[in-house]
């Protein structure tokens, strides 16, 4: 398997991008009014009331981070990438790993797998990056290198959290997430 590493990947792939900041949940995010009320690609704004267009500046990256995590699980795919366009820092290595996720779900696996690669080059204690790497190992078969990416969750403190218990099933079982 033969992947880029190139740190220019993030600016080639997606020039129009800017993010940052965000949880550290590894957690499947609860479905808030983005999702549930507002139209693709709008972000629901709690101090308003309102859904907002991500990139009208009201919304903080954090708030944002948190709509494109929720976004990308409901697999509201296009309305993610628009929220990530939003944010302020496109090599952050939490971008990358959504963009790594969206682009896998979409269809584009190599390209995701390249976001991962560059999410751990910048970070390698981002575990939920590692769980989606593995995750996408065992769907191409590579399973020991998928357990290679669970043993370096479990080293870097992340046992218990939803990264290590979706990889572990998903090793067992053959079976990975949708989301």
């Amino acid at each position: 398997m033969k992947r880029m590493l190139a740190a220019a990947i993030p600016f080639a792939l997606v020039p129009f991008l800017t993010f940052a900041a965000g949880s550290d949940d590894t957690a499947p995010p609860t479905p808030t009014a983005t999702t549930t009320k507002c139209e693709e690609g709008l972000v629901f704004d709690e101090k308003t009331r309102k859904c907002v267009e991500p990139v009208e500046g009201r919304l903080d990256d954090d708030s944002l981070y948190q709509a494109v995590r929720e976004l990308a699980y409901a697999g509201k795919y296009d309305g993610a990438l628009k929220v990530l366009s939003a944010m302020s820092d496109p090599a952050d290595d939490r971008v990358l790993t959504y963009l790594g996720f969206i682009n896998r779900k979409m269809g584009n696996v190599e390209r995701g797998l390249d976001y991962y690669d560059v999410a751990l080059k910048l970070n390698p204690d981002n575990i939920l990056a590692r769980s989606y790497l593995g995750q996408a190992l065992v769907e191409q078969g590579e399973i020991e290198m998928a357990q290679a990416q669970l043993d370096e969750i479990t080293a870097r403190g992340g046992v218990g959290t939803w990264a290590e218990k979706s990889l572990r099933q998903a090793i067992a079982t053959g079976v990975t997430y949708t989301y």
